[in-house]
């Protein structure tokens, strides 16, 4: 009698390399909205490396693991990143000058709203997760919002500031819950508390 063997291929949760990656594009973003530095070019290679390209394996992982919050919302702001990093680029002059006297940044204050519904229905799965991951959704619905109406000229005096803290809330916030899920996982137990799921929703049994 023929034995069936069946191999399963385990991977690591991703999550903390994910939610790190988009900690640190936040952080370093936020220095040039708050006028820490002089520029938004240097951060063209973090938005890429580590807001793009980090957040995009953790999620190409989570879909191996069948975590669908992880692949969806990791996915989905690694591509943001990505555009962010090619909209700088194409206004710095990297593909030419006519590209950029060309270009009109107003489309990327209404991506910011696209992103903005789309994350309005991530913020409800995001408190049914924990309630660190829920306050830093609605963190980057504000960032949305306020990033969106000022590149569109509307009260840039109010909505640049509140873009720039909201985001570095979201980093330092994200910093946390990095290293939360990090020596949690690692050690197998609760080390930092990400706050219970709050059961507004529940799961289909």
């Amino acid at each position: 009698m023929s034995q069936v063997q069946e191999t399963k291929i385990v991977s690591a949760d991703p999550t903390a390399l994910g939610v790190f990656g988009l900690s640190l594009i936040t952080f370093v973003a936020s220095s040039s909205k708050l006028g820490w530095t002089s520029n938004s070019i240097d951060l063209i290679p973090w938005a890429i490396c580590l807001g793009s390209f980090a957040q995009l394996w953790a999620a190409a992982i989570d879909f191996k693991r069948n975590s669908y919050f992880g692949a969806t919302v990791l996915g989905a702001f690694g591509l943001f990143w990505l555009g962010v990093a090619v909209t700088w680029a194409i206004h710095s002059g990297f593909f030419g000058a006519d590209i950029a006297s060309a270009a009109d940044m107003k489309q990327f204050g209404y991506a910011c709203f696209g992103y903005l519904i789309f994350c309005a229905f991530v913020t409800v799965t995001a408190f049914e997760c924990n309630k660190v991951f829920g306050v830093i959704l609605v963190l980057i619905l504000v960032l949305l919002a306020s990033l969106g109406l000022q590149i569109l000229g509307i009260n840039k005096e109010l909505f640049g500031p509140l873009a720039g803290y909201s985001e570095l809330l979201i980093s330092l916030l994200g910093f946390y819950a990095a290293g939360a899920i990090y020596l949690n996982t690692f050690f197998g137990r609760q080390i930092l508390p990400l706050g219970k799921p709050m059961g507004w929703v529940k799961k289909a049994a």
